[in-house]
């Protein structure tokens, strides 16, 4: 069995995307595995904000708590 591994824009040797990730919404309330996903993004307080590169499992984790947070996509320098 062949695994696929889709190669990242830093390894290819382009310039990478990156996701500024904002807290708006607590996690009071809502499911353990939401507020995994919250703290291993590394968010804290509301508003609070995290700048990550934009690959796979980062997204995953963000489309688990989207309703909780805000996305941006910036440009890495």
């Amino acid at each position: 069995m062949t695994t696929m591994r889709t190669r990242t824009a830093v390894e290819a040797g382009g310039t990478t995307q990156m996701l500024k990730i904002t807290l708006v919404k607590s996690t009071i309330g809502r499911p353990a595995d939401q507020g995994r996903a919250v703290r291993s993004l590394g968010l804290g307080k509301l508003n609070s904000s995290v700048v990550r590169p934009d690959t796979p499992d980062i997204r995953g984790q963000v489309y688990k708590i989207l309703h909780l947070v805000t996305v941006e996509e910036i440009a890495a320098e």
